[in-house]
């Protein structure tokens, strides 16, 4: 793309730089010399268990149906904050959820909820709900067939879950909203990530290779929250890699590296309950990751460091809680100024592109479809050995099941070469597989822009969006991050040089070659939107205009399917009942080991247990029981496990790994659940029991 110059006032960038020198200036209060902030804004932080089914789920991430939630590993969180311009009544929505993906269907639902309780105040151009694209969360919200395949359909329990836990989050930042400000830091974090498709990326251009020289995304960019009084509210962390650490055979849900790193932000270093309505809350959102891996040892079977997958996730989690922990502490620049944003729909099927955003000459996009080197997976992650990375002829067999499903045209085979498509989701019927009409926002934080954008972007394509958006807004805008993942979801989006090497990141960027050159023009003409009036860009760019009837995604309400049955009753063998004992704790542990208790169970869809606990370590202080641990905890982990399907027998698995500065005493393991009652179908609650036993 061209290079850009522009006309503005030079007063306006006079006193946009004086109002943040004087944001920034140290004075002396009492004897103490203290950084000096003016409370520019109102500010609101809220989380919220989202948590899904935690047995025989499909989960999302690897498209695999034998991967199937088997109990938890610790909860997954919404994580919410509002800011407003106190002077405007201008207002923005940044929520981080753990979950595989945000489907475009969990948007809508939040949207719909949002108006029925605030009206206008919220709406889809001012919010945006970011998954972290944690690989252990439960699927099957989504209302389109390419992300329920092997979820077995629709999931209503796993859909509401996600939905009313984002909304409450929300309401609670609404709720929690006073005079604070925002301080922004950003630094270079080197071993939490590696290029997973090193070979794409290195057939990006040598100059833009040059001017990076890492083939890692290195900055995190971090918010520090504080409301008047001085009061810490609230941490987002923007850094680009995979929540995939957990791997593709692991059956826990869990938020992989990112919810245990704000685990260690929020229990560990700010003593968060998760209960309370005013918690601090540290969000790691994911941003341009696609070709970010967190299995830094691709040789051992795309793990990393180590062999072990939970040993990674706290690793990899570790390295970016303490990044962010250093950049929260040494912040001191405010973020000062406007608070705007600016939306649009897109259809990504059918855009029509200005030569300015490509190879010079116009270009269009594509009917969605996917390569087969799609289906190769990827280096931490590979799919059937059949299929292979870098497939750009076309397989006839592959090509003759592609067409049983629906068969692309000549047209669209040469639209999305060279990529050898397999199949054409795009063109099914009655409805496409996957959306093509997109959420697009552009959000404004004083000097930081947050590009929210339905995909995973590779880090070279994030980096050339963020390239466009600042070349607009070059004296609004000192720093910008990519949101991905955000309200929907539309696979990958890589640069045209990578796409022609038809990785697995290029095999799974829906709408052919010129995807990031169409988000590269919707970007610019949101940004030049944004503009002051008295500022006009001469760039000799010109994009082609969104067309006057802006697109609307269609609402498929109702329209789902399942195939998975629900739960038909629970029982425990004759002479027993359901939350006894079967496998009982020994009667004294030494720290550094693991308790193991079994009970006879329900099944966990039952009750979700959201903002409760399947299990709680419990010790004895004065006479009395003290929880110490639930299911949220690092060191616990709830497993549930069928039995017998057609007598409804189940076990549930509850380990405590003890903690080295655990202190020595009594303890004991409760498990709570509910059981489905045989003939009426009634849900009723229990618990049970472990033995008593010591911690030396």
């Amino acid at each position: 793309m061209r290079s850009m110059t522009r006309l503005s006032q030079p007063t306006k960038s006079i006193k946009t730089l004086m109002q943040r020198v004087i944001a920034t200036t140290a004075c002396l209060v009492s004897w103490n010399i203290t950084l000096a902030y003016e409370n520019n804004y109102l500010i609101g932080q809220g989380i919220h268990d989202v948590t899904g089914p935690a047995a025989e789920v499909g989960m999302m991430g690897y498209a695999n149906p034998d991967q199937k939630s088997s109990g938890i590993h610790f909860r997954q969180w919404a994580r919410s904050f509002i800011v407003v311009d106190p002077q405007t009544g201008k207002r923005v929505v940044f929520s981080s959820i753990d979950a595989g993906i945000l489907p475009q269907s969990v948007f809508q639902g939040v949207m719909s909820k949002l108006h029925s309780k605030y009206g206008d105040l919220y709406h889809e151009s001012n919010v945006v709900l970011s998954a972290t694209h944690t690989h252990a969360a439960v699927g099957g919200q989504s209302h389109y067939a390419l992300y329920d395949i092997t979820v077995l359909g629709f999931i209503e329990q796993a859909y509401d879950a996600l939905v009313d836990g984002i909304v409450a989050s929300i309401e609670e930042a609404h709720y929690n909203l006073k005079p604070g400000h925002i301080l922004i830091n950003r630094g270079d974090l080197t071993n939490a990530s590696y290029n997973r498709s090193l070979e794409a990326y290195n057939n990006n251009p040598d100059s833009e290779l040059q001017r990076y020289a890492s083939n890692i995304e290195k900055p995190m960019t971090v918010l520090k929250f504080i409301q008047q009084g001085n009061r810490e509210i609230g941490m987002i962390s923007w850094f680009a890699t995979h929540p995939n650490a957990m791997g593709k055979d692991e059956t826990l849900l869990s938020g992989d590296n990112k919810g245990h790193a704000s685990y260690l932000f929020e229990k560990k270093l700010k003593g968060s309950d998760y209960q309370s309505s005013n918690s601090f809350v540290a969000a790691f959102a994911i941003s341009n990751a696609g070709d970010m891996s967190p299995n830094v040892n691709p040789d051992d079977e795309g793990r990393g460091p180590t062999a072990d997958r939970f040993e990674n996730v706290r690793i990899i989690g570790e390295r970016q809680y303490q990044k962010a922990l250093e950049l929260y502490n040494s912040a001191s620049e405010q973020l000062m100024g406007s608070i705007d944003f600016r939306h649009r729909y897109v259809d990504f099927s059918q855009t029509q592109i200005s030569g300015d955003f490509t190879n010079g000459t116009a270009q269009t996009t594509c009917v969605a479809a996917l390569g087969e080197s799609f289906a190769a997976g990827t280096e931490d992650g590979r799919g059937p050995d059949i299929f292979s990375e870098g497939s750009t002829e076309s397989n006839p067999f592959f090509q003759f099941i592609g067409s049983m499903i629906v068969a692309p045209s000549q047209e669209d085979l040469d639209c999305h070469a060279p990529k050898a498509v397999l199949i054409a989701q795009g063109k099914t019927s009655p409805y496409p597989w996957s959306p093509e009409v997109l959420s697009l926002t552009l959000q404004k934080i004083g000097q930081l822009g947050i590009l929210a954008v339905p995909a995973e972007f590779t880090i070279m394509s994030g980096r050339r969006l963020m390239d466009t958006v600042n070349n607009v807004l070059a004296d609004e805008l000192d720093y910008s991050v990519v949101a991905a993942l955000s309200n929907a979801y539309s696979g990958y989006v890589t640069t045209k040089e990578e796409y022609d090497l038809q990785h697995y990141e290029g095999g799974s960027t829906h709408f052919g070659p010129w995807t990031l050159a169409a988000y590269q023009q919707s970007f610019y003409q949101l940004a030049e939107d944004m503009l002051p009036p008295d500022q006009v860009l001469e760039d000799n760019i010109t994009p082609i205009p969104f067309p006057a009837q802006e697109p609307i995604p269609r609402d498929l309400t109702g329209e789902t399917v399942n195939f998975q049955t629900g739960v038909v009753h629970d029982q425990a063998p004759i002479f027993k009942s359901i939350g006894d004992v079967v496998q009982n704790a020994n009667s004294s542990y030494q720290k550094g080991q693991t308790v193991t208790v079994k009970f006879w169970s329900g099944h966990p869809k039952n009750n979700l247990r959201t903002q409760g606990t399947f299990m709680e370590v419990q010790r004895l202080v004065n006479g009395q029981w003290q929880t110490v641990a639930n299911d949220n905890d690092w060191e616990t982990k709830f497993q549930w496990q069928r039995i017998d399907g057609f007598w409804g027998t189940s076990h549930a698995i509850l380990y405590w790994t003890i903690p080295q500065d655990t202190p020595a005493g009594t303890y004991r393991l409760k498990h709570f659940g509910d059981q489905k009652k045989p003939w009426t179908g009634n849900i009723v609650g229990y618990t049970g029991t472990s033995r008593s036993f010591t911690v030396n």
